[in-house]
């Protein structure tokens, strides 16, 4: 046996083995928690639709500038959140698509995404005579406007969330939930001379124009303070999450929101499943009946297909999120990854109707039908790679998913019937036990 043709068969059984080894036991590795990576479709969870008031938008910065910053925030506070495998995408010019599978709590990610998380502080309001003035319901009365110092630049300054350094979260001595913070040089130096100036007095702290907290100034600060607020634990943290990923910078209005239920994807799952077995069981009848001894290698090869695009499925989940047209671009591909093999039988079958040996009729089969198998799976790839950009541009991410599984299947595909069923087929050949013509499907004359 040619030595090249053994270390494609260790090559092939080397590679076969770590593929099982990632994909079984099933129900831990591509089924369980921490197996496939699924979408929203199938997982379930919540989709946000926002549009962004780009005439609020800072005038020295593009509107693409403006909506990458608030994409890149967004992103940020869903990652903190801990939603799994989110999907944050730019629509149009001013549209902003948000899926987030698993997410059930809608109304919190609502809050959580779309306000701003704005921090600043508002000093008490006083009259001609430098007294404090009350509302009407005889409360302190705050100034609208953010409390300002005189920066190291010599400038007047707003004291906000642009001069954080930290945000986190802690108990009080009551066992509260409380929000600190840490300043940077110059917020310290501001916060500093705001807290000096109202010293026994209550000065408001703010969050996107709400005053959660306003604590009376017992001391001046400088470096670091704390936010009190009633606040429930998720409440903590969420004010945690969008100070730390800072304050989006253009308002953002939720036009659309969808709560998918999870339900649909696991009955679509059976359903797929089901689907490819019943297409799985055929094609390999077919090729069986047909093709008799090349189609028992095909069907080997079409077995060690499928444990290699499942492992790629397994190891590489963080990027590829199976969706439900995912599901059905993994069935069309099985019945794909065949077509390459059908094509060199043929052609196999065509020589030696000829007379040529098995061994000259296995390789004119491969060399003839390679061009064809070559053009067919470009075109494939071009139509995928179209069809991922347009559902990228267009928001339609089930295209995104159908076009992607179809890409990586249609190339699993090529290496299966070029490298894969030519070894073991090479193999079979030299080794002499297989060379009755009926076994390939040919008839003699």
């Amino acid at each position: 046996m040619n030595k090249r043709n053994i270390l494609l068969l260790v090559v092939i059984l080397g590679l076969t083995g770590f593929a099982l080894w990632s994909i079984l036991p099933l129900n831990t590795k591509l089924l369980g928690p921490d197996g496939l990576t699924l979408g929203l479709d199938l997982k379930g969870g919540s989709q946000l639709l926002y549009k962004a008031d780009l005439s609020k938008k800072d005038p020295s910065v593009t509107d693409e500038q403006a909506m990458a910053a608030v994409i890149e925030k967004i992103q940020r506070r869903v990652n903190e959140y801990g939603a799994v495998e989110p999907t944050i995408q730019r629509l149009g010019g001013d549209r902003i698509l948000v899926q987030l599978p698993g997410v059930r709590d809608i109304s919190r990610a609502i809050r959580l995404i779309g306000e701003t998380g704005l921090l600043y502080f508002r000093e008490r309001e006083l009259d001609g005579n430098g007294k404090p003035v009350l509302d009407e319901d005889g409360a302190p009365a705050f100034q609208e406007q953010a409390a300002t110092a005189t920066g190291k630049d010599g400038k007047e300054n707003e004291l906000t969330g642009r001069y954080l350094k930290h945000v986190g979260q802690d108990f009080d001595q009551y066992g509260a939930p409380i929000v600190t913070f840490e300043w940077n040089s110059e917020g310290a130096h501001l916060f500093e001379q705001i807290t000096e100036r109202n010293l026994n007095e209550q000065l408001a702290i703010c969050v996107d124009k709400k005053i959660v907290s306003a604590p009376v100034v017992r001391a001046v600060i400088s470096r670091s303070g704390q936010i009190e607020g009633n606040f429930t634990m998720d409440e903590a943290e969420d004010l945690v999450n969008k100070l730390n990923s800072g304050a989006l910078d253009l308002p953002l209005t939720i036009i659309d929101q969808r709560d998918v239920d999870a339900s649909l994807g696991a009955d679509s799952v059976r359903k797929s499943l089901l689907a490819a077995g019943v297409g799985l069981a055929l094609l390999l009848l077919f090729m069986l009946l047909y093709y008799r001894f090349p189609g028992l290698i095909a069907c080997l090869s079409l077995a060690i297909y499928g444990a290699l695009l499942l492992a790629i499925f397994n190891i590489f989940s963080a990027q590829l999120t199976l969706t439900l047209p995912g599901i059905a671009a993994f069935i069309l591909s099985l019945g794909m990854a065949v077509d390459a093999n059908v094509l060199i039988f043929e052609r196999m079958k065509d020589e030696l109707r000829t007379g040529r040996t098995l061994g000259a009729a296995v390789e004119a089969g491969f060399n003839r039908a390679w061009t064809a198998i070559r053009d067919s799976n470009i075109t494939t790839f071009i139509a995928c790679i179209v069809l991922f950009w347009l559902g990228g541009t267009f928001g339609a991410f089930m295209v995104r998913g159908f076009a992607l599984t179809l890409f990586v299947g249609v190339a699993v595909s090529m290496f299966t019937a070029i490298v894969i069923t030519r070894t073991f087929l090479r193999l079979a050949v030299a080794s002499g036990r297989v060379t009755s013509l009926a076994a390939y499907g040919v008839k003699r004359d």
